[in-house]
């Protein structure tokens, strides 16, 4: 595809003013490389030199032509021999700028990413070492998985604590003498954002009398948002898991350790 437009009555298309950027950039750098040094002089004559060629051949003056040709057509390897160190330093300038770049750009994603995985890694364990602890010791618990911190005011009706995620504080929650043990902890962007936030609860018709208030709970919300919910029963010790209007039941450590991986933390 050829692009066209008009400076004045010439067309001039896009690869024109592609070719005049780059040709213009790799004058920039090879006067950066060459200012300053008896090789900035030398280039100079030898660019005075190609000028007067093509001037002459424009004012058709062909004994000088022709002369001025012999030098222009070995003039590449006059300028390789001339200036071999400093065409040696402009490619790996030229190579040291992009491939740095590129690495630049490259470890700092794998580097986000890495510390993001490890990080999702560890809270993970945490969570399922706490589940699992308290699924052992019949302990009810409630925890809400969401992007959205604020759960439509749901995050503002607890108590606010912006904490690590960590096994020994999900424990201390929800134990029985904890003040905040009742109701959810709600765990947004990699951290522990509230405890004891009260839920909307399920009206759905379908769910067997036998569970009981956290199982609705975490069903409620999961009908109203995007957010999942595990549940810990106080009763049986089994673990729950709902999302998307949907409960799961009796979960094992394997699919426990799965579904924990899904989230988005």
């Amino acid at each position: 595809m050829n692009f066209l437009f008009e400076i004045g009555f010439l067309p001039v298309s896009l690869w024109d003013v592609l070719d005049v950027a780059i040709v213009g950039y790799l004058i920039y750098r090879v006067y950066l490389l060459l200012r300053g040094s008896i090789a900035f002089n030398i280039f100079i004559g030898i660019v005075v030199i190609y000028l007067l060629w093509w001037l002459v051949g424009m004012l058709k003056m062909d004994m000088l032509s022709m002369i001025l040709s012999q030098f222009v057509n070995v003039g590449f390897i006059i300028i390789i021999i001339i200036f071999q160190q400093e065409v040696r330093r402009f490619l790996l300038m030229l190579g040291n700028t992009t491939l740095g770049r590129r690495s630049e750009v490259m470890l700092r994603w794998f580097t986000r990413n890495l510390d993001k995985k490890i990080v999702n890694e560890a809270a993970n364990f945490e969570i399922k070492e706490a589940l699992l602890r308290m699924s052992k010791e019949k302990t009810g618990a409630l925890l809400v998985f969401s992007n959205n911190f604020e759960l439509e005011g749901i995050g503002q009706s607890g108590v606010q604590l912006e904490a690590k995620i960590s096994k020994s504080l999900l424990l201390s929650i929800f134990q029985k003498e904890s003040p905040l043990h009742d109701g959810a902890v709600v765990i947004s962007k990699g951290k522990i954002q509230a405890a004891s936030c009260i839920l909307p609860v399920s009206e759905s018709a379908d769910l067997p009398s036998r569970i009981g208030l956290r199982h609705r709970a975490a069903l409620g919300i999961s009908e109203r948002s995007n957010a999942a919910a595990f549940i810990v029963s106080e009763e049986t010790g089994n673990i729950s898991f709902a999302a998307n209007g949907k409960i799961e039941f009796k979960l094992k450590e394997k699919r426990l350790s799965e579904l924990l991986l899904a989230q988005q933390m």
